[in-house]
């Protein structure tokens, strides 16, 4: 009887999962009926329509500016870029609120709705009158209640997506059991695949949204991705009922400030060389609701004070948070810290990232856009080959790569987080080389042949090419390693808050891009000359701005490998991973 008993507990504790994930009617998530690939087909289409919404919106914007409130070269690429920053700092807010108060689910679907509003506005401004810039022979004129119509929708744009970026890869990685072996190597091939999907919707925008904006409007062009987000919202909607939700376990900021607190009032205490004499729950699970158990580390020893339980801490009760927390809660803060450096090493790769949207869009422009007599490919839908480049990598990492290396390194990924991110690093640096040397070729043809007033010069832009597929194979490596890598080494309450961390090296890759053009702009431009990046790009020297990114990215790249080489990995109780 014992044995039917046993074996009955056991079949119950196979059904669930056993990382504390509930269903939609806020029950344990069974197995079986919830989470793993079936839910994450609705998320990776969600993804994929609104990818096409964002891209098919900004991939262009730096030639709408231009063309509808007479920007030049260099205001519209730092307004994309300011924009594109910002666009990914209101992660930050989206990612506190899912991790304490609302959920990743009921994030992703109140800040949808925010996103709606902006691209329909978008949209409205670019058809309805009076919105509408008024344009006469090749010339717009906007008024200032115009231009913030646009500006106003846009950054409403900016932040409906901080509710989504942050939290859409982490739910769909939620759908993973890390307790389960089979699962937690599923998750890794998700990570792949949902970049994956990113690019697909990339691909559509790239290339039909940005010729039907270039050869039909930009009502059409901007209100096609209007209608790609509402499906977005469906898609994500029809899978609820086999999603598993992680409850939110309270404000991250606050437990942070409790440890910093509670290690400050005991600078004079002495932390026991026996870690089990420091404070934790006895329970199984910690005190941090949705949150697993970590274990101790012997790094960053201050902040170990705040687990060291005094005379003033014991009383009736629980104790204090603001004196006394649980190793659990300090070795999250810890966790938090690790992270910050190799978050930091990553704003060069995305200031390289940033440039195919302002300065590769610029030089294209310069060049040869025709295909055949009669089509002209506008430059900016060359960014299609960087998606393609992704689409390429992205099922070859996973279905040839990682199996490859995995015979050599005997890690279940093939390479570790931190050494895929490297070898993308690297990449980029090639990418800014092979652009730097195309940018000298097509100076070297103006001066030969007295091209300086040209508007585009006898030279295909399909040269282009391989920078954008260099870009590309670097994103396989560094935006995915990257990804990955913040969400496993991110405490379980805090996934959200690190994955939109990772997310801001994109906001300060495009400020330091925009700060960048700013500093070269005004020492190149002193006394009378053109500067490196004129409106007549054929009088600059955009040369040496890539060439300025390829050095900074070298010396970033010394400094990420002593960074990584020194890393210490999370490790979660009682686990093996």
């Amino acid at each position: 009887m014992a044995d039917v008993i046993k074996k009955h507990d056991a079949e119950e504790d196979d059904l669930y999962t056993k990382d504390g994930t509930l269903d939609i009617k806020k029950q344990p998530a069974n197995k079986k009926e919830t989470g793993n690939w079936k839910a994450c087909r609705y998320i990776l289409g969600n993804e994929c329509c609104e990818r096409l919404a964002y891209y098919g919106m900004s991939t262009n914007l730096v030639n709408y500016l231009k063309e509808r409130f007479n920007q030049g070269n260099a205001a519209a690429a730092k307004s994309v870029n300011t924009w594109s920053g910002t666009c990914y700092l209101t992660p930050l807010l989206g990612a506190f609120l899912a991790d304490s108060y609302l959920g990743r689910y009921w994030t992703i679907a109140s800040f949808s709705s925010i996103y709606v509003i902006g691209m329909t506005l978008l949209t409205f401004s670019a058809i309805v009158p009076g919105l509408k810039p008024s344009c006469e022979a090749g010339k717009c004129h906007p008024t200032s209640g115009q231009t913030a119509a646009c500006y106003i929708s846009l950054y409403l744009i900016a932040l409906g997506t901080g509710g989504i970026k942050p939290c859409v890869s982490s739910f769909g990685a939620d759908q993973f059991d890390d307790n389960d072996e089979t699962e937690r190597k599923k998750k890794s091939s998700f990570f792949n695949w949902f970049y994956f999907s990113i690019n697909i919707g990339a691909l559509i925008a790239s290339s039909v949204l940005v010729w039907i904006q270039m050869n039909v409007g930009w009502g059409w062009g901007f209100g096609v991705p209007a209608v790609a987000m509402v499906i977005a919202i469906i898609f994500f909607f029809i899978g609820s009922r086999w999603y598993r939700l992680q409850l939110p376990g309270g404000s991250p900021l606050t437990r942070i400030c409790q440890v910093i607190v509670a290690a400050s009032r005991k600078l004079k205490v002495q932390v026991p060389e026996n870690e089990s004499l420091l404070y934790e729950t006895t329970d199984a699970e910690s005190n941090i609701i949705g949150s697993r158990k970590l274990e101790h580390t012997n790094k960053l020893k201050c902040l170990d004070k705040a687990a060291v339980a005094t005379e003033s801490d014991s009383g009736k009760g629980l104790p204090n948070p603001w004196r006394l927390c649980t190793v659990t809660q300090v070795e999250e803060l810890k966790s938090f810290i690790r992270l910050l450096p190799v978050w930091a090493s990553l704003i060069a790769f995305a200031t390289v990232y940033s440039q195919m949207n302002t300065m590769f869009v610029l030089q294209g422009n310069t060049m040869d856009q025709r295909i055949g007599p009669h089509f002209k490919i506008p430059s900016a839908s060359l960014s299609l080959f960087d998606t393609l480049s992704v689409i390429f990598w992205a099922p070859v990492y996973d279905r040839i790569i990682v199996p490859y290396a995995r015979k050599f390194t005997g890690n279940e990924r093939g390479f570790t987080q931190l050494q895929r991110i490297g070898i993308g690093l690297v990449i980029s640096i090639i990418s800014m080389i092979v652009a730097g040397i195309l940018e000298v070729v097509r100076l070297d043809i103006v001066r030969k042949n007295n091209y300086y007033d040209l508007e585009t010069i006898p030279l295909s832009i399909f040269w282009q090419v391989p920078q954008y597929f260099l870009v590309g194979a670097a994103e396989v490596f560094t935006n995915i390693g990257q990804m990955e890598f913040f969400y496993g080494e991110a405490p379980d309450a805090m996934r959200s808050l690190c994955s939109a961390l990772s997310l801001t090296t994109n906001a300060l890759g495009n400020y330091v891009s925009s700060l960048l053009v700013t500093i070269v702009t005004d020492v190149t431009t002193r006394n009378g000359s053109l500067g490196w990046i004129p409106d007549n790009m054929n009088r600059g020297h955009l040369d040496y701005f890539y060439w300025l990114l390829t050095i900074l990215s070298l010396l970033n790249f010394l400094v990420y490998l002593w960074i990584a080489k020194r890393y210490t990995y999370k490790k979660v109780a009682g686990n093996a991973q």
